[in-house]
């Protein structure tokens, strides 16, 4: 499978802490490390797990934390592709606080850089859309098979093309689905309840250990689910191995330690 990913890369500050804290209050982290992250490099690597390697199109700034960025995704198995938007334009951070029971709060600071179109994207057999530009996903859409996120609505509709794959969440307020796209399959996610693909419940399955960080678990998911539906696997097999992986990466530290 020849898998590609155009979508963004911020630099994430990740830090444990007893809880969440209240306005006023000071917590202390137990463990702090950073990690280029965002939806762009999560699906990638997953897919490179499943498929060997994955080429990942993005943008960075043309500053430290974007080429140390470059250095770590390359590490990971990814061949990335990186625009300069501009002098000015800085590589995007943010910081997420992870709590005694895993759950993820994210800070985003700065602009997100897109990738921008035409791409080389002819040929593949998967490329997944996690965010760029209308023509950017023109590109992608030579692809055999092309996966989006919902986050980025207003560009699918802006592109208009047709899409075999969407993947939401019915409880993220940025992912709800009004009906609007020509999508093929639109599969929203509902945390440990499973999920519906085109209005049909399916069911989640059980984290192979205990849950420590649940930062990628959506990314970890869709990425699967797409991968197995360009390979050709049935429906219920590939919702099984997207929801495999979506718990299987919550038992790890940070986004990549436990993916499928």
């Amino acid at each position: 499978m020849r898998c590609a990913v155009v979508g963004h890369v911020e630099w994430v500050e990740f830090a444990r802490v007893p809880h969440w804290p209240q306005a006023g209050e000071i917590v202390h982290a137990t463990d702090v490390f950073s990690e280029p992250a965002g939806g762009g490099a999560v699906v990638a690597r997953q897919l490179a797990r499943l498929s060997g390697r994955c080429e990942l199109f993005t943008a960075l700034g043309d500053d430290e934390l974007g080429r140390a960025s470059t250095r770590r995704l390359a590490e990971l198995s990814l061949d990335v592709h990186v625009q300069h938007p501009g002098i000015s334009m800085s590589t995007r951070r943010a910081w997420t606080h992870i709590d005694h029971k895993g759950e993820r709060t994210i800070t985003v600071l700065g602009e997100k850089l897109l990738a921008r179109g035409p791409l080389p994207l002819e040929g593949y057999d998967l490329v997944y859309f996690v965010s760029g530009d209308a023509a950017a996903l023109h590109s992608a859409r030579k692809a055999k098979f092309v996966a989006a996120t919902l986050r980025e609505q207003p560009t699918l509709r802006e592109a208009g093309v047709t899409l075999d794959l969407v993947v939401g969440s019915l409880n993220d307020p940025g992912e709800q689905y009004d009906g609007s796209l020509d999508a093929k399959l639109v599969v929203l996610t509902d945390g440990p309840n499973g999920g519906t693909a085109n209005g049909e419940r399916f069911d989640s399955v059980e984290p192979p250990g205990r849950v420590v960080d649940t930062y990628g678990a959506g990314d970890s998911f869709g990425a699967a689910l797409a991968f197995a539906l360009a390979r050709g696997d049935s429906l219920p097999d590939a919702l099984a191995l997207g929801s495999r992986a979506g718990a299987a990466v919550i038992t790890g530290r940070g986004p990549y330690t436990a993916q499928l």
